[in-house]
């Protein structure tokens, strides 16, 4: 290991989960909400979904049922049990949210009561580090993204109280030998001692997790709270200042996690991809929050975490059996919601736009590298679910993280039947058409309902379209996003299918390094060499209801269009003309994109030098 700046190992802490004293009896830890209130929210969501799943369930098992069942009316009832209910609960959350955004005159406040303090001149009085964790990155773009932060802060007036640390998991050595020479100079222009320290660990045990783990033991006596960001992970002073504010008026407030956004891309697919991000999360996020309340997500990066609880309650166990499913966690976040929240300490989402950023992948296969790893994260919480003393919300939230991935095996396995149930229905002298077609596009109007709730959250609010450069490009670039989310969500779900295949068979790994950020080309050797499976699954569809139902293969294509199209889908919002393209005509942009805040301004001009 090597460090940069003077620091000396703390005494021992002498923290122990706390009980919940100051909150009122009956009230949340931080004392935000009533408990019973809470509780019938979840009640009410829970008879929401189960009563919308039993309705769909019903209306299925009408259309498989016609003639009989067969073995493959039954796969597809099964696997309809697993895909749905994931659709089924972001369906409400759209809806929730969007009435708590226009129905409500105070739906935030239902949300999230803790706000109200950030926006008090409160003095500052809690110390915080600022946390960015490195494997294999681009040192310039990731030390540029810390410094930005940095002046973004001190422009508060209330800089003194951050500190930062750049913690290094590199194993390249010339990667790491620039890191180590950025730190040097840039403590040395700072000239405080201690306000930035670089350190290196030899290995990379426990992953990102046991990064922040190595400083929460070392280091975190200092202070009261973490700021952990990714190397692609930006803030604005004013954000993080609110937040801390937050922070400091509730202290059961164990983790408080930002929206997190994209930021300005030229890739078209990441441009494409955040573009339909960025105005779903609101209502998704809002809606989620009004019901989950205490129990929120952590999403490992641009949140506070209170460091004395969260080093002291929040270690993840190492799992047992052979990787990929045994070993450290990887997807460690909700893990560490879940453990925060046993301790004691509530973990809320701010459901509010701006001051915190990301860089989304470029390319479709870096995506898919992102999206498995979190799958595999995701499906080792199977070996967590007997955590002793959870929540049952908690609980709750890594059961719905493992059914986010095995819903998507399921909907592959449902289209993969349907040229089978084609021929069966064609035995059916009074097969129920309408019926079936009545079900098909009330689930895709489903499906896509986070997505509309956003566009209707934006054209309802005042001045919401001149944010995304006018009426006319928005509803352009919706159109282009629900397209390109059809044709992603067929390569997406394929490709989880076949990853979780190959675990069944121990075939499947996943490693953790650095990612690419830039636009960049993929040729048709690359496309080609990670999609050709899309592809022939795909050309089995198209040929076999080609032949025996063509009516039913042109109504698919919703779901069907993405696999023979995947190959050239990839490389078109790859290429980089494509995405100066919808630059060039104010397509598919974000509101920075149109009015770009001073820290990313800063990004780019560094970026320009």
């Amino acid at each position: 290991m090597t460090e940069t700046a003077m620091n000396q190992r703390p005494a021992p802490t002498t923290f122990r989960p706390a009980a919940q004293e100051g909150a009122p009896i009956g009230f949340t830890p931080a004392g935000l909400q009533n408990e019973a209130g809470l509780r019938r929210r979840r009640l009410f969501v829970l008879a929401l979904n189960l009563a919308t799943l039993a309705l769909l369930l019903g209306g299925l098992a009408h259309v498989l049922g016609a003639g009989g069942w067969s073995a493959a009316d039954v796969a597809i009832f099964v696997a309809f049990l697993f895909g749905a209910p994931w659709t089924v609960l972001g369906f409400w959350n759209a809806v929730i949210g969007l009435w708590l955004l226009h129905g409500r005159r105070e739906g935030l406040k239902q949300v999230a009561p803790f706000a109200l303090a950030g926006e008090r001149a409160t003095p500052l009085v809690l110390r915080t580090a600022v946390l960015m964790t490195l494997r294999n990155e681009d040192p310039e773009r990731a030390f540029r993204r810390l410094r930005v932060v940095k002046d973004s802060l001190d422009v508060t007036g209330e800089g003194v109280w951050f500190d930062y640390f750049v913690l290094s998991d590199t194993s390249d050595p010339v990667v790491a030998a620039a890191e180590e020479a950025l730190a040097e100079r840039w403590a040395r222009e700072i000239g405080e001692p201690a306000r930035l320290t670089y350190r290196r660990r030899s290995d990379n045990a426990g992953f990102k997790a046991g990064n922040l783990r190595d400083f929460c033991e070392r280091w975190g006596e200092r202070y009261e709270l973490m700021l952990p960001l990714d190397a692609d992970s930006v803030m604005a002073g004013e954000t993080i200042l609110g937040m801390a504010r937050m922070m400091q008026a509730h202290p059961r407030l164990g983790i408080l996690q930002s929206l997190v956004v994209g930021m300005p891309s030229r890739s078209a697919f990441a441009r494409i991809f955040q573009f339909g991000m960025r105005h779903g999360m609101r209502p998704y996020t809002m809606g989620s929050a009004w019901w989950g309340g205490d129990c929120g997500p952590f999403w490992g990066h641009n949140a506070l975490v209170r460091i004395a609880p969260f080093r002291d309650c929040c270690h993840l166990p190492v799992l047992p059996g052979k990787p990929p499913l045994g070993g450290a966690v990887m997807s460690h976040d909700q893990v560490e919601a879940t453990l925060m929240r046993r301790a004691g300490y509530e973990v809320r989402v701010l459901p509010v736009e701006g001051g915190s950023w990301e860089e989304n992948p470029p390319t479709m296969l870096d995506f898919a590298k992102r999206d498995l790893r979190w799958c595999l994260g995701n499906l080792q919480y199977l070996k967590l679910l007997d955590l002793p003393d959870l929540k049952p919300m908690s609980r709750f939230q890594l059961v719905w993280a493992i059914l986010m991935f095995l819903g998507l095996p399921a909907w592959t396995l449902m289209i993969a039947l349907l040229p089978l149930e084609v021929v069966e229905a064609r035995a059916i002298a009074d097969y129920p058409t309408v019926a079936a077609a009545c079900l098909y596009l009330l689930f895709l109007a489903m499906y896509l309902s986070p997505k509309l709730a956003g566009f209707a959250d934006i054209l309802l609010t005042r001045g919401g379209v001149r944010r995304y450069g006018g009426a006319g490009r928005f509803l352009l670039s919706a159109a282009i996003e629900v397209l390109f989310a059809f044709l992603q969500g067929a390569v997406s779900s394929f490709r989880t299918t076949l990853f979780m295949v190959g675990l069944l068979f121990g075939k499947a790994r996943i490693g953790w390094n650095g990612q690419a950020r830039d636009a960049h080309a993929l040729s048709f050797a690359t496309a080609f060499a990670g999609l050709w499976p899309h592809f022939l699954f795909g050309s089995y569809l198209f040929t076999a209801l080609g032949m025996l139902a063509p009516a039913v293969l042109l109504w698919s294509l919703p779901l069907t269009a993405g696999y023979v199209l995947a190959i050239p889908f990839a490389m078109l919002t790859a290429w980089p003309a494509a995405g100066a393209w919808l630059v060039r005509h104010g397509l598919c942009g974000i509101p920075e994109d149109f009015d770009m805040p001073p820290v990313l301004a800063a990004i780019r001009d560094g970026e320009r030098a």
